[in-house]
This record gives C-alpha cells, sequence and structure tokens, in this order.
C-alpha cells in the first residue's frame, strides 16, 4: 500500500534488476571482516531440503536466492560481466549478506520494533525511491507503480513487505547506535588534528628520474626472468577459435508486420491493463499538527494552533482568494506548495482515508472544509474527476503496436535460432548458416576480453565460450540483440612466454623495482645528511634532490609530489618549526620536509566549528558499536543454535563451477 504524504526524497539512481536487500546489505557486511561462518550442520546435504543453504531463526535461504544476491552484487560492481573466478567470493559475500539480514530481522522481532503502514507510506515517498514513485510530489500511478516494482523481480506485496524490512534493520540500528556522546575534550583534540596548518620545504627525488638513468643488459633481464619466472608462468592467457551464426532480433523485426487482428486479439487479451481507476485531481494546503510525543500524547495547544491558522486560511480561499498562490504560501507540505498545492491524479486506496473520503466526495471545482489527518489539516480543492473506463484499442494502438511488434520479433528469433541449432549439430554451421540465409562468422583465436564482430562487448557469450569445449555440438545463447549459435573449434591453453616474448615486460618489472630500491637508499640517505648537517638546502643540493616549499595547508590538503596531507606527508602536524623529518615515500617519489610554521585553530573557531566534528565522532562511535552489536549477536544466535549453515553444500558452490552446476 501508499498512503498519502508530503515531501518526495531526494533522487538516487537506482539500479534495475537489483535486490532491495541489497540495501541495508551494502551497509552492514563492510562492518563483519569475517561475515557469518556458522557452524556446519554436521550433516549432509538434504539436512535442511536439497536447496536449503542456512537457516536463521524459523527462516530459510535457499541456493537460489543466494545465486540471486550474488548476481545482482556482480552486475552492481562489474558492469561489463562478473570474471567467473571471482563468482565463488560473491557467492560467499551474498550468504554473508543474506544471513545478516535475517539475522537483524529476526533480532528486531524480538525486541518487540515493528512497522506500521504509515511508516511504509512516509519511507516511499521520502524514500530513496521517493522521485521516482512521487515525482514533484505527486504518485506515479496503480500501473507505473506495479510496473517500477517489477523491475526488481517482486510483485507489489514483495516489494513492500522487502521495504518494511529495511525499515525494520533500519530501526534496530538506529536503537543499537542511538545515545552516544562524546567528551568536549575528544571533539576539541580532533578538531585541532583536522585544522591545524602547516607550511615546510620540501626536497623531492623522482622515480621517474632514476629510472631513466637505469639501462639494465640482457644478461640482468634474463637473471631476473629466471629468478622470477613464477611471475611469468601461463600469463598468456587461453585463446579459442570460435563459429558463431548471429540471429538479431531487430534484423527480423522489419519481418513481423503487426495487423489489425493482432492488434485486437491482444487488446482483448490485456484489457484489464488499459482499465482507468476512479481518479481524481486535487490540490490542497496542508497545516500540520504537532507530531505525539515519546509518551504517545499530543500537544493539544499546538494542534488548536494549527486548527486556527488552518481556519483563517480556508477564509480567504472562500473568500475567493487563489487557491494555488494560497497553497504556495501557506501549505506546510513542501513537495506540491511549490506546485500551488497541486498533487495531480490520485486513485482509491492511496491516501489517508480521511483524505480520500472528502476528495472522492467532493464535486469537480468545489473546495472542502478543513479535513484532520494524522499529518494535520487539509484544505482540499477538486480540480477534475475521472470515472472508472476502459481504454478505447484506437487509445493504447501506439503502445501496443511496437510492443507487439518486438514480442513477434523475439519468438521468431528463438524459434530460428532452435531451427539454427539443430540444424547445425546434425548438418554442420555451414549448411545451417546458409539454409537460414544467416552470415556464419569463423574467428581466429580470441581472447576472453576481445570484441567480436556482430556482437560488440558481450561478457556472458565470452564465458560460455570459454566454459565450452571444442567439438562440442553446437550451443545457443541470448545476446542482447538476440540469439546466438556457436561452437568451440580450437583452444590454446594458457602460456608462459620465453624470455624474448615476456622481453618488454621483464624489462619494465626490473626498472620499477630496481629504482624502487634506489629511491628508498636514495631518499634514506638524504634525509639522514639532511639531519646530519641540520640543513635541508645543502643535502638536497648534494643529493640531486628539487628543493620546494608548501603553502600554509590543513590535513585535507594537497602537495605537488607529496599528495595528500593525511598520506606520509601528515607527519609534518606532529613536528616542531625547524625539525626535519625522516625519509617519506610517496611511491612515485622520496621526498624529506623541514617544518617551518605551524598554525593551531584559535578556540573561538574551535567552538565555532566544534559541532560537524562532534557529529562525526558520533558517527565513528556508532560504527564500531554496530559492528559489535553484530559480532555478539552473531556469536549469541549461533550459541543458542539459531544461526546454522551447510558449510558442505556452501563448499560446494564456492568452488569454481559450482555455480554453474547448481544452476
Amino acid at each position: 500500500m501508499i498512503r498519502f504524504l508530503q515531501t518526495p526524497g531526494r533522487t538516487k539512481k537506482i539500479v534495475l534488476g537489483g535486490m532491495l536487500l541489497l540495501i541495508c546489505a551494502a551497509m552492514v557486511i563492510t562492518l563483519v571482516p569475517g561475515g557469518f561462518s556458522g557452524d556446519s550442520f554436521g550433516l549432509g546435504r538434504g539436512s535442511l531440503g536439497g536447496n536449503v543453504l542456512a537457516k536463521v531463526g524459523d527462516q530459510e535461504i535457499s541456493v537460489t536466492e543466494v545465486q540471486e544476491q550474488a548476481r545482482n552484487m556482480g552486475r552492481q560492481q562489474f558492469p561489463k560481466g562478473l570474471p567467473d573466478a571471482l563468482m565463488p567470493y560473491m557467492i560467499e559475500r551474498a550468504s554473508d549478506s543474506l544471513i545478516l539480514q535475517k539475522a537483524m530481522l529476526a533480532e528486531a522481532r524480538r525486541l518487540g520494533l515493528k512497522v506500521s503502514d504509515a511508516e511504509l507510506s512516509d519511507e516511499l515517498q521520502h524514500g530513496m525511491f521517493g522521485q521516482q514513485l512521487f515525482p514533484g510530489g505527486q504518485f506515479i500511478g496503480e500501473q507505473q507503480y506495479e510496473d517500477f516494482v517489477a523491475n526488481f523481480n517482486m510483485s507489489v506485496p514483495q516489494f513492500e513487505s522487502a521495504m518494511k524490512d529495511d525499515i525494520l534493520r533500519r530501526k534496530l540500528i538506529a536503537m543499537i547506535s542511538g545515545g552516544i556522546a562524546v567528551s568536549k575534550s575528544d571533539v576539541e583534540q580532533e578538531y585541532r588534528r583536522q585544522n591545524t596548518k602547516v607550511k615546510f620545504e620540501y626536497a623531492v627525488l623522482s622515480s621517474d628520474e632514476i629510472k631513466k638513468k637505469i639501462q639494465p643488459t640482457d644478461a640482468e633481464l634474463k637473471a631476473y626472468y629466471q629468478k622470477n619466472k613464477q611471475l611469468y608462468t601461463n600469463s598468456i592467457p587461453e585463446k579459442r577459435k570460435v563459429r558463431y551464426i548471429l540471429v538479431d532480433v531487430a534484423r527480423l523485426a522489419s519481418q513481423q508486420p503487426v495487423s489489425d487482428a493482432d492488434l485486437q486479439r491482444y487488446y482483448r487479451e490485456h484489457q484489464d491493463e488499459y482499465r482507468v481507476p476512479e481518479q481524481v485531481n486535487v490540490r490542497h494546503i496542508l497545516i500540520k499538527t504537532p507530531p505525539p510525543g515519546p509518551d504517545g500524547k499530543v500537544d493539544q495547544k499546538g494542534v488548536d494552533a494549527a486548527r486556527k491558522k488552518a481556519e483563517d486560511v480556508l477564509k480567504q480561499v472562500k473568500s475567493g482568494g487563489n487557491f494555488a498562490e494560497l497553497a504556495k504560501k501557506y501549505s506546510e507540505d513542501p513537495g506540491s506548495a511549490k506546485e500551488g498545492g497541486s498533487l495531480g491524479w490520485i486513485q482509491r486506496g492511496r491516501t489517508v482515508p480521511e483524505f480520500e473520503k472528502a476528495a472522492f466526495s467532493t464535486p469537480k471545482g468545489e473546495t472542502t472544509a478543513l479535513v484532520q489527518s494524522s499529518f494535520g489539516f487539509h484544505i482540499i480543492h477538486v480540480d477534475d474527476k475521472q470515472e472508472a473506463h476502459l481504454k478505447s484499442l484506437a487509445e493504447v494502438k501506439a503502445q501496443i503496436e511496437p510492443q507487439l511488434g518486438q514480442q513477434k520479433a523475439s519468438q521468431a528469433a528463438e524459434s530460428l535460432a532452435n531451427k539454427v541449432q539443430t540444424e547445425a549439430r546434425t548438418q554442420g554451421m555451414d549448411k545451417a548458416a546458409a539454409d537460414s540465409h544467416l552470415p556464419l562468422t569463423t574467428t581466429d583465436f580470441i581472447a576472453r576480453t576481445d570484441t567480436l564482430p556482430g556482437i560488440g562487448p558481450a561478457p556472458e557469450f565470452m564465458n560460455a565460450v570459454f566454459s565450452a569445449r571444442p567439438k562440442d555440438p553446437p550451443e545457443t545463447t541470448n545476446l542482447k540483440q538476440g540469439y546466438v549459435v556457436y561452437e568451440v573449434t580450437q583452444v590454446k591453453p594458457p602460456a608462459t612466454p620465453s624470455f624474448e616474448e615476456a622481453k618488454s615486460r621483464v624489462r619494465d618489472e626490473f626498472i620499477n623495482e630496481r629504482a624502487s630500491t634506489l629511491l628508498t637508499q636514495k631518499t634514506q640517505e638524504l634525509a639522514d645528511r639532511a639531519r646530519a648537517q641540520h640543513d635541508l638546502k645543502k643535502a638536497a643540493r648534494e643529493a640531486g634532490a628539487a628543493l620546494k616549499s608548501s603553502e600554509l595547508v590543513n590535513l585535507s590538503g594537497q602537495v605537488p609530489d607529496l599528495g595528500s596531507m593525511s598520506g606520509p606527508a601528515s607527519v609534518a602536524f606532529g613536528m616542531k618549526p625547524g625539525e626535519i623529518s625522516g625519509p617519506l615515500n610517496t611511491g612515485a617519489s622520496g621526498a624529506v620536509l623541514q617544518l617551518v610554521q605551524k598554525e593551531e585553530p584559535p578556540p573561538a573557531e574551535i567552538e565555532k566549528g566544534s559541532d560537524q566534528v562532534r557529529e562525526q565522532l558520533v558517527q565513528q562511535k556508532r560504527d564500531q558499536m554496530f559492528e559489535l552489536f553484530v559480532s555478539n549477536l552473531k556469536s549469541d544466535m549461533e550459541k543458542r543454535g539459531q544461526i546454522r549453515i551447510n558449510q558442505p553444500l556452501l563448499k560446494q558452490l564456492t568452488t569454481p563451477r559450482a555455480n554453474e552446476e547448481a544452476s
């Protein structure tokens, strides 16, 4: 259900096809270094059913659920395709994530936490999906809502149940990490650390300059190659030759005309999709009432004051005032106020009951008396009304025709692909391609990351190609543009390059290693000399280092050649003016610095800026407390036998190719 709410939430990007449960998992899984390993059942796979991987309390986690979670995590982190080698890791993360989510839900319910329909409604409008479901403060409509939810492979009840679960987890987190405080001295110390400024001179040795002077001989490179040969073992990746026939849906679309009979049949079969429910187009002015206090009591004086204000506004409306202008001026619903109070078209079941009853019972063009709801006092004006009706075929033809054309082309492509594969298996790829008038492409040796003619980047297809065995019967796989029938004809296994083949790489790695050693050595010598002579300029000149000066910078600043001041150069904040540092290594350069000036923030500035720092420290403590809570919750639930994991099955799923076999 979606109840009437006030302001739209901040727009956030939605990755369609991802599982809603990732919302919480993405946050908390990073807080649990070891995840939930649990104890083995000590039983076989069948102890909880063949498809059950774990059980948390009375909640089961299936293999299918874990695999789907793993795929969605993979799609989010690797949009171009999850490497096969990482799938076992994703399976393990997904199982950790799901177990953690269910453990938190079980604990929240044990503590008596609940989520009301009103809280769900508030989340739908003000949460991460607010802008998608209530753009401009207006609900997108029942059908669009169902279409939106379908992108998550969920029904509306499943989606709303998952949303409630997420709210419940957040309630638990808020309860666990609430009440955190930090001392004034801690805040002042942290503010001082973040806002102290330093200025210094620094001598820099460049790794690139050192590399230019390294000219290795072939003998040195060969010795390096032999010493590090394990680094080059099988470093030439496996390659394969493949033949394939592409069945392109777009090519078939023009050959699949949509007739009037097709349109009429589709329209008859899908009429329910074109039914328009009764709806009203309304504006409103909201004067909010104070929410109940911690004791559940409402401030009656605040309610009375809101009522009086609402009555005054209603008088202005009844006296001929412009409703839209009055809404902009007085309404406390920011989402609609800027739109002149407009909520657009709303349907039954989409607002709080008091609002719905008044809106649907008021004639077009009229304004209601005061309507009180849990949000406050509403003044509602009905701009338009629409009775429930069925859209005609003429109205929806433009929507149906391309949809039906795509559907027919997809069906034709699937049928053709099946025909091509069958013929390819019995009469060969050449005959199958010729009979269907489709091009047959034969590649040279290709690597997994190559792009193929007519197909383009297709990680899933390449995964299939590199999982097949040479001389296997032709197979078919889906592509974004249709289907491809393919066979692998030859495999060139991974190989270890000879010295000559790897010489360029060996030379680069030799120089990098030698330069790193020399940089460390020279920077140490520079620091020792500067400290011994207490003269950085002279030491820099003797070492051939460039001498530079910084501006006044704080911890968040950047300095050329040294990078962020939160890195190696942060030693400057602990130094005294005139002091010379030890050797600093940034990777690309080595440096030694001498502090020139140090400025700490004055007490007045510390006092003024302490609020933000206090919140940072509080959040750090909250994170630490939540991490401890998660660890203790895991341990306690395991001891009570409320977290059980089928370790043999998990091990099977996290070994190479297990995911393919279990699917």
